[in-house]
C-alpha cells in the first residue's frame, strides 16, 4: 500500500467561454521571443490556426507553426517536431488541438533543450524538467491532456503504443475554452467523450486512487450522462459543450494523479497494430473489461451506478456491476460507435498476440484492482471481438 502520494496539476488553469481571447496576455508574461505553435491538419484546414495567429499578431512575435499531425502521433513525428521547433529557436510552445496535438506540444516543450533525447523516448530516463514554457488549449473533450503528466506515442518499429510519464509534461498554463470544441465532428465528440468517462471510471477504482482524486472522478461521472448525448447529437449546444469540457478536464485531473488501468492496457496494442483511435478502443473495451475487473470492486460499482443514475444498489450491491456494464455497452449503440473488434477489422488470429502485448503493460495492470493474467486478457479480447456481454 502506498504510504503517500503527490497531487499535481498545471501551475494555472483558465476555464470558460472566451478564455482563448486571453492567450496574448498570457504569452506576453513569458517574455518569449519566438512562438512554436503546434497543432494538426484538421484545425489548420478549419482556419483555427490562422485565427490564433491573428489573435497573437499584436505581440509582433514570429510564430512558427507545425501542423504535420494527422491521426495519433508516433515517436518519429515527435522527433521531427522537436527538431523543427528547436532549429527555429522557439522559446515558448503553444499546443492547440486534441490529445495528439497536445501530447506532441507538451513533450516538445519538455525535451527542447535536451541534447540526446533517445533515452527519454525509450523511457530509460525520466524527463527531469521542461525545456521551455508551454501553454495548452484543448479543442476536444476527451483526453484531458492539458492537465496530465503523460503523453502517448506509437512505436512504429514494435507496433505498440507507449506512454512517457513525467511532471515536466504538465503545462505552465491550461486554457480550456469550451467554445473551441463546437467544431469537433460528431464521431470525434462521441469517442473522445467516452474516452473521458474511461479516465473517470478507471481512476475512481484505481489502486492509486485517493479521496482527493475520487472527488474529481465522481463529479466527471455525474456530469457525463447529462451532456454526452446532447454534445454528440447537437454539436452547437454550447451548454453541452461546457458540460463535456468539465467532464474531460475533471477526469483528466483524476487520471493524472490516480492513473488508469486495464481498459487502457488492452487498448494500446489495438492502436499499435491496427491504428484504432484511442477513444474508440477505450469505448469498445470498457464494458468487456469491467465485466471482469468490476467483480473485485463492487462497493465502487454501487457508487458508480448512483453517479450515473442507474439506481440505488446499496441493498443489492452485486447487481450494480451488471447495471454499469449494460450502461457502458449501451453507450456504443447510442452514440453510433463500434460494438465489436470484428467491426473494426481486427483479425481473430491476432488476439493472442494482442493479449501477450497487453499483459506486459504492468504500469497499468498493476493499477487495476484485479489480477489479469494473459489468459484472462485473451478471453476479454475474444468477447470484445464478438461484441457479446453476459
Amino acid at each position: 500500500m502506498v504510504g503517500y502520494q503527490d497531487f499535481r496539476m498545471p501551475e494555472a488553469v483558465r476555464f470558460g467561454v472566451g478564455a482563448l481571447q486571453t492567450l496574448p496576455e498570457e504569452v506576453k508574461k513569458f517574455g518569449a521571443k519566438k512562438i512554436g505553435l503546434i497543432s494538426d491538419k484538421g484545425l489548420e484546414a478549419a482556419g483555427v490556426i490562422q485565427m490564433v495567429a491573428e489573435l497573437l499578431q499584436p505581440l509582433s512575435l514570429p510564430i512558427i507553426t507545425f501542423t504535420d499531425i494527422q491521426g495519433e502521433p508516433t515517436f518519429s513525428l515527435l522527433e521531427k517536431t522537436i527538431k523543427t521547433i528547436k532549429d527555429e529557436g522557439c522559446d515558448l510552445v503553444v499546443g492547440i488541438g486534441g490529445g495528439s496535438a497536445m501530447d506532441v506540444a507538451k513533450t516538445t516543450a519538455a525535451l527542447l533543450n535536451k541534447k540526446d533525447i533517445e533515452d527519454y523516448l525509450s523511457s530509460k530516463k525520466t524527463i527531469e524538467e521542461r525545456g521551455v514554457p508551454c501553454i495548452l488549449l484543448p479543442t476536444t473533450s476527451g483526453t484531458g491532456a492539458e492537465v496530465t503528466m503523460n503523453a502517448i506515442f506509437g512505436d512504429e518499429v514494435q507496433e505498440v503504443k507507449r506512454g512517457l510519464v513525467s511532471p515536466a509534461l504538465l503545462p505552465d498554463l491550461a486554457i480550456v475554452d469550451p467554445a473551441l470544441t463546437i467544431s469537433c465532428p460528431r464521431r470525434v465528440t462521441a469517442a473522445s467523450g467516452v474516452d473521458a468517462f474511461t479516465h473517470a471510471i478507471e481512476s475512481y477504482v484505481a489502486v492509486r486512487s485517493t479521496p482527493l482524486t475520487q472527488i474529481y472522478a465522481e463529479k466527471a461521472m455525474k456530469l457525463f450522462p447529462l451532456y454526452i448525448s446532447r454534445a454528440v447529437n447537437h454539436g452547437k449546444d454550447l451548454d453541452a459543450r461546457i458540460g463535456m469540457s468539465w467532464v474531460s478536464h475533471l477526469a483528466g485531473v483524476s487520471l493524472a494523479n490516480a492513473g488508469v488501468g486495464a481498459v487502457h492496457a488492452l487498448a494500446y496494442p489495438l492502436g499499435g497494430k491496427y491504428h484504432i483511435e484511442h477513444g474508440i478502443a477505450n469505448a469498445l473495451l470498457m464494458p468487456f473489461v469491467f465485466e471482469v475487473t468490476g467483480t473485485t470492486c463492487i462497493d465502487q460499482m454501487v457508487d458508480i451506478a448512483a453517479f450515473l443514475r442507474l439506481g440505488d444498489y446499496r441493498q443489492h450491491p452485486n447487481d450494480s456491476l451488471g447495471a454499469v456494464v449494460r450502461y457502458l455497452y449501451s453507450l456504443l449503440s447510442e452514440l453510433d460507435l463500434p460494438t465489436s473488434l470484428k467491426e473494426l477489422g481486427v483479425e481473430e488470429s491476432s488476439l493472442p498476440m494482442l493479449a501477450a502485448q497487453a499483459a506486459k503493460i504492468d504500469r497499468l495492470l498493476s493499477n487495476t484492482p484485479y489480477n489479469l493474467t494473459e489468459r484472462k486478457i485473451l478471453s476479454i479480447y475474444q468477447k470484445a471481438y464478438n461484441g457479446m456481454i453476459n
